[in-house]
């Protein structure tokens, strides 16, 4: 009797789960999941990379000194930031979320400029 509770709620479980399923299978972008996927990858693999970054960074606006001490705690932080987002990406590629695909962390990749406002002189010769 045990047997045919437990096959019972097997087969309801599965029920369930292919119910779960099929509608984020039915809405997901081939071509953008596998970009989020990619995306998630990489920033798992190169968030060590935020470290150096931030120290030559933090050297060439305040200092060696600073770029030594406070930019290893800003890359540190950087890190794992990237490496999280990177996670989440690589977890959830299958999934529109955040809606269409995008990153969750800009740049999208370590290796991307960051964009920087211009400053007033910068704006004026524009």
């Amino acid at each position: 009797m045990a047997r045919h509770r437990m096959g019972g709620i097997g087969a309801v479980s599965l029920g369930l789960i292919f119910t779960i399923v099929q509608p984020a299978e039915a809405q997901m972008d081939g071509g953008r999941a596998l970009l989020k996927f990619t995306r998630g990858f990489v920033n798992i693999v190169t968030g060590w990379v935020e470290i150096p970054k931030r120290i030559y960074e933090t050297s060439q606006t305040a200092g060696t000194a600073a770029g030594f001490t406070w930019g290893t705690l800003r890359g540190i932080g950087y890190g794992f930031v990237r490496t999280v987002a990177g996670l989440y990406e690589l977890f959830t590629f299958p999934f529109p979320a955040p809606p269409n695909y995008e990153p969750v962390i800009q740049p999208e990749y370590v290796f991307i400029e960051e964009e920087k406002p211009l400053s007033t002189q910068e704006y004026k010769y524009r």
